[in-house]
C-alpha cells in the first residue's frame, strides 16, 4: 500500500515540536494524518517494506467515524469499503447459535448512533490516501530510544540511522519493541493470554445466500450466541462478502493463567473440520456459512493484562495496542486506537505546547485516555462472558437480553472533542496552560 492522494495542508505550525511516530498501523497512521492536519512537524517510521493490516475486518463505531470525519478520512473510507448510505448506522442483532436461531435481542440504534464493517486493508489504504509520502519511511525497524547531547529523544533503528525528536509515540503492536521504556518492566510482563481463539476468515456471501439463510447477516452484523463459544457475521463490502469471527473461550480459567510459549504460533490454519467439530451441533444457518470456506486462520488472543500503571514516561507515549490491547468481542479496539490518536494530535498541535511543557502535556494524555481504554477494555470482556451464557444475569433469553442493554452506550456516546476537553481543563488547573 503507498500513499497516492496526499493532504498537504498550508498551516503556519501551532508550535515548533518535532514528532516521530512509531508503527505504520491505523493507529501510527492516523495520527499521523491528524497531526498534520493540525500543521505540526511529525514523520512515520514503520519496520516493514510497505504498510500492511494483518486480519480480517474492524469496526467503526460512531465515535470512530467521528474522528475520521474530522481528520478527513471517513468519506474515503466509505468508497473504498463500499458502505452503502444505509449501511453507516447499523447496529447488531443477536441469535441462538444452537437450533432454529432464535432471535435474542435486536440492539436499538438513536440518531448518529450504530457501527459498520469494514476490511481491514479498505481501511488502512484511506488512511495512506491521506498521509504526505514524504513523512512515511518504511524499512525502518525500531530498536531503542536514548536521550540526545540535546537533552531530547533519539530514536534508533536497525539500520544503524537515528532520527532526533521533541516527543516519540509508540503505536507498534501489542508485540511492539519499547513498551519498556515507558513502564520499566519486560514488555512481555503484560502480554497475556486471553485463554480463547478466533477462527477468521472472509468468504463470498453468494454461496450462503444461495443456501436460503433465514437470518439476515447479508444486511447487519449478526451474533450467534452459544456456552462458551459464539460467531460473528459481519457483511463488508456492500454485502458482497462475510467476515467470520468464530469465537471459542474457556471462562473457568482467568486471563493469563495459561502461558503461551514464545516459539507458538499466535495464528495458523485451521481446517473446515476442526471449526465444524469446534461448532457441532449448531444450527444450520451457522454451519452454512462456515461451511462455505476450506480453510480459516485460527487466532490464539493475547491482550494487555494487567493493565500498564501508566501510558507515558517523559516525552515518550504508547497509543493503541501498545497501550491497551483487547479482545475483539466488542469490536472496539481499534477505535480507542484511534481515540488515542487524535487526542495525542490535538494536544500536541496546541498553541500553548512546548518542549518545557510536553512531559505535562502527556501526562495529561495519560489521565485521560487511561481510564477510558480500561473501561472499554473490561467492557470486552464482559461482553465475551455474555455472549457465551456467562453473563451477570444468567445464559436465558431474557437474562442476555438484560445484559446487553446498554453495553455500548458509553463508547458510542463519547463526544469527538471530549477527551481534549477535559485534558484542557486538567492542563489549565495544573497551570500548565495558562
Amino acid at each position: 500500500m503507498t500513499s497516492t492522494n496526499p493532504q498537504t495542508p498550508s498551516l503556519i505550525p501551532p508550535n515548533d515540536l518535532k514528532i516521530v511516530i512509531i508503527g505504520g498501523g491505523v493507529c501510527g497512521i492516523a495520527c499521523a494524518v491528524a497531526l498534520k492536519k493540525f500543521g505540526m512537524d511529525v514523520h512515520l517510521y514503520e519496520g516493514a517494506a510497505k504498510f500492511g493490516e494483518v486480519g480480517a475486518s474492524i469496526g467503526v463505531g460512531c465515535n470512530t467515524a467521528n474522528v475520521l470525519k474530522e481528520i478527513g478520512v471517513l468519506d474515503t473510507l466509505l468508497v473504498k469499503a463500499n458502505v452503502p448510505p444505509q449501511g453507516r448506522h447499523t447496529t447488531l442483532k443477536f441469535y441462538s447459535g444452537e437450533g432454529d436461531h432464535e432471535a435474542i435481542y435486536d440492539q436499538p440504534t438513536g440518531p448518529g448512533e450504530g457501527n459498520f464493517g469494514v476490511t481491514r486493508t479498505a481501511f488502512l489504504d484511506s488512511l495512506v490516501d491521506h498521509l504526505d509520502p514524504q513523512l512515511a519511511h518504511l524499512n525502518k525497524r525500531f530498536t531503542t530510544i536514548t536521550q540526545s547531547d540535546s537533552g531530547r529523544q533519539l530514536a534508533h533503528f536497525a539500520d544503524g540511522t537515528t532520527v532526533e525528536a521533541d516527543v516519540v509515540l509508540l503505536a507498534n503492536g501489542i508485540r511492539g519493541t519499547g513498551r519498556d521504556i515507558v513502564t520499566g518492566v519486560d514488555p512481555k510482563k503484560n502480554v497475556a493470554f486471553a485463554n480463547a481463539w478466533y477462527y477468521r476468515a472472509l468468504v463470498p456471501s453468494g454461496p450462503a445466500k444461495a443456501a436460503g439463510l433465514k437470518t439476515d447477516v447479508l444486511k447487519r452484523a449478526c451474533i450467534f450466541m452459544g456456552t462458551n463459544k459464539h460467531v460473528v457475521f459481519v457483511p463488508v463490502a456492500g454485502g458482497t462478502i462475510i467476515n467470520i469471527s468464530a469465537a471459542v473461550i474457556d471462562h473457568s480459567i482467568d486471563v493469563g493463567a495459561v502461558k503461551l510459549a514464545d516459539d507458538e504460533p499466535r495464528v495458523v490454519q485451521a481446517m473446515k473440520e476442526e471449526i465444524l467439530k469446534d461448532f457441532e451441533g449448531w444450527g444450520s444457518d451457522a454451519r452454512v456459512i462456515m461451511s462455505s470456506v476450506e480453510t480459516m486462520n485460527k487466532w490464539l488472543i493475547e491482550v494487555l493484562y494487567p493493565p500498564l500503571e501508566t501510558y507515558v514516561k517523559g516525552s515518550v507515549a504508547l497509543l493503541g495496542d501498545a497501550a491497551h490491547a483487547m479482545a475483539p468481542h466488542l469490536g472496539a479496539g481499534a477505535g480507542q486506537g484511534i481515540e488515542d490518536a487524535y487526542l495525542l494530535a490535538q494536544l500536541l498541535s496546541a498553541p500553548r505546547t512546548t518542549r518545557n511543557n510536553v512531559e505535562a502535556v502527556l501526562k495529561a494524555y495519560d489521565a485521560v485516555r487511561r481510564p477510558r481504554a480500561q473501561a472499554v477494555w473490561e467492557a470486552t470482556q464482559h461482553a465475551g462472558r455474555i455472549y457465551e451464557g456467562h453473563g451477570d444475569s444468567g445464559s436465558s433469553a431474557e437474562g442476555c437480553r438484560h445484559d446487553l442493554e446498554g453495553l455500548w452506550d458509553f463508547i458510542w456516546h463519547h463526544g469527538v472533542d471530549q477527551d481534549r476537553d477535559t485534558a484542557l481543563k486538567l492542563l489549565i488547573e495544573q497551570g500548565v496552560f495558562q
